[in-house]
């Protein structure tokens, strides 16, 4: 029997407030964290944004991997509001000009949709990609998982029924990269639930403490990711 998942409650979805809170926390933290972070040895890493965010979004984490040792890059795609398979070709344009500029397997860092890009690509090309690292990104229970999919629904224009069916479509194929998902029970945009992937053969899920707005700037976030990144590639 399929697992039914609902949005997030009226609580969690007002507690989406504190994400300023939260990037006040890593302000203070940031120093720290970057000390004992595992460095990186300029390996490529792009890193690409949620739904209706853009590079922005991603700059303070695109900064401290560039500090710890990576070669990060936002997507330069502007606003992440299109749907899935017109973004696909471009963003494997951008994985050829890394793999070419750096000679080796990228690593995928997506938040929310763009954790589901991310995998995505992975499914399409696993031989050009190392890992990858999906920070709240829903990968299963379709929009009524989230608390925002009438919108993602309206801004596509793709009913649920094609989007559940494209995605069957493509789950047909099993993603052969590593994936690592870090996930907050008390995300107020994402189901919890719905970041759990339980299809896919080398998956390791990671919870933290935080809301789904400010995965971008949480400290348990940012001590993870070199972890992540550097274990088992």
């Amino acid at each position: 029997m399929t697992e039914k998942i609902t949005a997030p409650g009226i609580v969690l979805r007002m507690l989406e407030g504190r994400a300023g809170i939260e990037a006040s926390q890593l302000l203070l933290q940031l120093p720290l964290l970057r000390l004992q972070a595992k460095k990186g040895q300029g390996e490529p890493v792009i890193v690409l944004p949620g739904f209706m965010g853009d590079d922005s979004s991603t700059l303070v984490l695109r900064g401290y991997l560039n500090s710890i040792g990576y070669k990060a890059v936002g997507w330069g795609l502007g606003v992440n509001r299109k749907p899935m398979l017109s973004l696909l070709p471009l963003l494997q344009i951008l994985l050829d000009q890394m793999l070419d500029e750096h000679g080796q397997k990228v690593r995928l860092v997506g938040w929310s949709r763009g954790g589901i890009l991310a995998r995505e690509l992975a499914r399409d090309t696993p031989e050009k990609i190392a890992k990858v690292i999906t920070i709240g990104s829903p990968v299963k229970g379709g929009v009524a998982a989230s608390s925002i999919g009438a919108l993602v629904q309206q801004t596509t224009g793709l009913s649920s029924a094609a989007m559940s069916s494209l995605l069957r479509d493509r789950q047909k194929v099993d993603i052969e990269v590593p994936i690592r998902s870090i996930f907050s029970k008390l995300d107020g945009v994402v189901s919890w639930q719905a970041c759990i992937d339980d299809v896919n053969s080398d998956v390791e899920n990671f919870e933290i403490t935080g809301s789904h707005v400010g995965m971008g700037t949480n400290v348990d976030v940012f001590r993870l990711l070199p972890k992540l990144l550097r274990d088992g590639v």
